[in-house]
This record gives C-alpha cells, sequence and structure tokens, in this order.
C-alpha cells in the first residue's frame, strides 16, 4: 500500500513541471509577440514620419519650383520695365526736341496764316486778324503747352479752310463814296462777297483781281436780297445769279 502511495505522488509533480514550462513558452512567446508589436508600431511609426517627411519634401520641391516659375516672370516683367523706361527718357529727350523744332514751324505758320488773310478776300477782317493776334500772344506764353498751342493753330487753319465751303451773311461798315455805311455782306465760300445797303438800294461786289469794291447795277438787286435770306437760313436754298470772279488762266 505504502508503494502505490508515493506512484501517486510523483505522478502530479510530473504533470506540475510540463505546465510550468509550457506556460513559460507561452509567456515567452507573447512577450516575443508584444516585442515584435511594438517593434512593428515603432517602424510604422518611422515608415509615416518618412512618408510625411517625403510629402513635405515635394510640396517644398513644388513651391520652389512655382517661386522659380514666378522668378523668371518678375525677371521678364522688370526687363520689359526697364526696357519701357528706356523708351520712357528716349520719348522725353524726343519731345524736348520736338518742342524746340516745333515752335518755328508754328512761327512760320502762323506768319503765313496772316499773310494769306491779308492777300484774300477781305471779309470778317477783325476777328481773323484778331484770331491771329492771340495766335502770336498764345504762342509766347510759358503757362501754355506746346501741344495746346500746335493744336490752336491747327484750329486756325481748320477755321480757315472752312470758309471755302460755307455761305454766311454778316453786318459791319463799309466806306462808300467817302462815307461810312452799315451794310450786309454776303459771302458764299471764297467764291463771291458782294453787299447791299439795309433799303437795298446800293451793292456792291468784291473784285479780288483788282483788290477793289465795284458797284452793282439793279440787275443784281434782288438776288443779293435772296441770298442774304437764305445764309440766314430764313428761306431754303435756291439758284443765284452772282457777280463772280473769272478763273485765271494757267
Amino acid at each position: 500500500m505504502a508503494g502505490s502511495a508515493v506512484l501517486a505522488l510523483a505522478v502530479p509533480v510530473a504533470g506540475f513541471s510540463q505546465s510550468v514550462e509550457v506556460d513559460d513558452v507561452l509567456a515567452k512567446q507573447q512577450k516575443r509577440t508584444t516585442l515584435a508589436q511594438e517593434s512593428q508600431q515603432r517602424i510604422d511609426a518611422v515608415v509615416d514620419k518618412t512618408n510625411s517627411l517625403e510629402d513635405q519634401y515635394k510640396a517644398v520641391l513644388k513651391e520652389i519650383e512655382g517661386l522659380q516659375v514666378y522668378n523668371k516672370l518678375l525677371e521678364r516683367q522688370i526687363e520689359r520695365q526697364e526696357l519701357q523706361k528706356q523708351q520712357l527718357v528716349e520719348s522725353i529727350d524726343g519731345v524736348e526736341t520736338i518742342n524746340r523744332q516745333i515752335v518755328p514751324i508754328m512761327t512760320k505758320m502762323i506768319a503765313s496764316l496772316e499773310q494769306f488773310i491779308e492777300l484774300d478776300t477781305p471779309f470778317l477782317l477783325e476777328e481773323r486778324r484778331n484770331r491771329v493776334a492771340g495766335l502770336k500772344e498764345t504762342l509766347e506764353r510759358q503757362d501754355v503747352t506746346v501741344a495746346e498751342k500746335f493744336r490752336k493753330v491747327t484750329e486756325a487753319y481748320q477755321i480757315e479752310n472752312d470758309f471755302g465751303r460755307t455761305i454766311e451773311t454778316y453786318t459791319d461798315t463799309l466806306n462808300i463814296d467817302g462815307a461810312e455805311r452799315q451794310v450786309s455782306f454776303l459771302r458764299v465760300g471764297r467764291v463771291a462777297l458782294v453787299y447791299q445797303s439795309a433799303n437795298g438800294d446800293v451793292s456792291g461786289v468784291w473784285n479780288q483781281k483788282n483788290r477793289t469794291w465795284e458797284a452793282l447795277g439793279n440787275e443784281y438787286k434782288n438776288d443779293i436780297k435772296k441770298g442774304l435770306r437764305i445764309a440766314g437760313k430764313q428761306i431754303a436754298p435756291e439758284l443765284l445769279m452772282l457777280p463772280v470772279d473769272a478763273p485765271e488762266a494757267n
């Protein structure tokens, strides 16, 4: 009976030893698994950090590339601005040169205009002479730009040019037979310049060739009166019989 008891006690001891070994193995395996998981987590963290740095690096590269493109654009803009600046400086220098050249030209233009008016048909002489005098005064003023001076000169030329294709009437005084009389003038372009007294008893025409006023007979009386009304927009235009200078032979 005693031998059976010892044997029975030996079996549980062997089973306990194997159980301890299994637990130890499992614990070590669990530890290795835990270590492996921690290592994988560290690796994943490193990979994530590496990927983040790589993404940041790529983003910085793209930003640098964009800045390089922008810098090249700015360089081209600066080059164009420098070119425009140089052109502006040259233009300013050119303007000064033009100003020095244009003033003598305008002086000659005014002198030519003045001479033309004195040799032209003598209509609105005071008005036209005053215009020339105004141009001379403007040309001497320092507070008026060269461009404005030139505009006024060309405007005066345009006014004179328009006289050649318009018809008008105006009232002025004229020395007739040694006496000053108020008469109505009728200008038809530069083709004819005639006058008639208020009562219609005296009429005359300017002879450009002889540069004198000549009296007219009663045959033109009604046509001159009608022409005065047409120029004054009192009646509609119609055919008129007026004395004109014969064209000069070439």
